[in-house]
């Protein structure tokens, strides 16, 4: 039997200090299974001292991570092939991150998993983990600037007609009990920190600027800046049916009223990046920090299952009328594409003039389709060329700078795609010569061509 390494499963020929890495990163990321006395090409080698061996194992790996990880680690021996080797198994850990204790809590020390990989984890990474153990979110610690003033949502308030006053801000969570600011009346301030970065390009990348901005403010005041320039971007088409004129915007307004509104409810704000906002001839890309909420998946989002990041910044934006029911954000910016496209060719389930979805550990991209520019195109049956093929073969040639290869289940998670449309990119890309697969069945990779 050929054991095969995957995103949960190591196979190491002998104890190593390596295998310390590993078990750090299984507990910070979904678990898994190492072997020992198994060849990384999965050829069974055997443990001549298994009882010594296994407590050599137990007794480093007690000694070298923290925090105390025993209770989430179990060792048993198991035969193959006649020959008897250690099963370790590590469950993800409940007081992360974990880390050597010899090298601290920073990436040297800390490891996470990304596909069949263990890498050092990034130091937002290690930040979100340590937020995620202790139960503190964001928006409800104090701000380390107490000296705030609320004029924009002040005016945001006043212009629905609705109170608020020192009771309301307590209400919102803007202030404590005890009478201090929040983060989350940091980010409601005249004086927030975060910014929208746009920018408007010639063509489809991003080799000459036609207009770039940067909004700063409460989060109110970002939003009136960026939507009216955004709007200001987005051209209008028209065209005749007989007597009658039709005017089709480059991107349906509620699609990106929706989007923008998206990525200021739902960004991390404990990383400290802007929003970004790329308008290209065929695109419109909105990228925010911060990847899916623990526990959700992209499948999840895209049938309207919703878990707040910021809860009570979605509830001063839902008190003020701007969102409606939690979760239909995305539901709703797929809808506005259908009506544009039934109403241009009578046919709304063209998924190539589509929102798409892009998620990482640490940010969320969503693209907007030029729906004008595509059309020109006559883009209009599955048998075209998808409008994004060509931004997720650089995002796929990135990952193997980064890694040296990537597989199949590498593309389908980091891009958000489906397992079938993994395969058909990474197929087209062989048959371009821009990839070279090696190994077969489960052990397939891929690898930059040439080398």
């Amino acid at each position: 039997m050929i054991i095969s390494e995957s995103a949960n499963l190591e196979l190491k020929r002998e104890f190593t200090d390596e295998i310390k890495k590993e078990v750090v990163a299984f507990a910070n990321t979904a678990g898994g299974i190492i072997y020992v006395g198994v060849n990384d090409d999965g050829t069974v080698r055997g443990i001549d001292d298994v009882d010594g061996e296994m407590l050599r194992l137990s007794s480093s790996i007690r000694q070298s991570i923290k925090p105390d990880i025993t209770m989430f680690v179990s060792y048993v021996t198991e035969i193959i092939e006649d020959k008897p080797v250690i099963k370790i198994t590590v469950q993800r850990g409940n007081a992360r991150p974990y880390y050597l204790s010899g090298k601290g809590l920073r990436s040297a020390g800390v490891y996470v998993r990304e596909g069949s990989e263990t890498v050092p984890a990034s130091e937002s990474a290690i930040f979100k983990m340590s937020k995620e153990s202790t139960g503190e979110r964001f928006e409800e610690l104090r701000s380390h600037n107490q000296k705030l003033s609320f004029s924009e949502l002040t005016r945001q308030f006043a212009s629905r007609n609705i109170t608020f006053e020192k009771r309301d801000k307590k209400r919102l969570n803007i202030i404590t009990e005890e009478g201090q600011y929040t983060n989350l009346g940091l980010l409601l301030s005249d004086q927030c920190t975060h910014t929208i970065k746009v920018a408007a390009f010639e063509g489809t990348d991003t080799s000459v600027f036609k207009d770039r901005r940067e909004f700063e403010g409460s989060l109110f005041k970002q939003l009136d800046e960026t939507y009216s320039w955004l709007n200001f971007h987005n051209c209008t088409n028209s065209s005749f049916e007989g007597l009658y004129r039709i005017d089709t915007r480059d991107y349906p307004a509620a699609a990106v009223r929706e989007s923008l509104l998206n990525a200021i409810v739902h960004r991390d704000y404990s990383i400290s990046a802007s929003i970004l906002i790329h308008l290209f001839s065929d695109r419109m890309e909105i990228i925010s920090a911060g990847g899916l909420v623990e526990g959700l998946r992209r499948d999840d989002i895209m049938l309207g299952v919703s878990a707040a990041r910021n809860v009570n910044l979605s509830k001063v934006f839902y008190r003020l009328h701007l969102i409606e029911a939690y979760g239909s954000g995305l539901p709703r910016i797929y809808s506005c594409y259908g009506d544009v496209l039934s109403q241009k060719t009578g046919y709304s389930g063209n998924k190539l003039i589509s929102p798409e979805i892009s998620v990482s550990d640490n940010a969320f991209k969503l693209t907007l389709p030029n729906v004008n520019y595509w059309l020109s195109k006559n883009v209009t049956s599955v048998a075209d060329v998808s409008p994004f093929h060509v931004h997720r073969e650089t995002e796929i040639l990135q990952m193997i700078v980064r890694s040296g290869f990537v597989t199949r289940k590498n593309v389908q998670e980091r891009l958000g795609i489906s397992q079938s449309l993994a395969v058909k990119v990474l197929s087209a890309m062989a048959e371009k010569g821009l990839v070279r697969q090696i190994g077969k069945g489960r052990a397939v990779r891929y690898v930059k061509a040439g080398s």
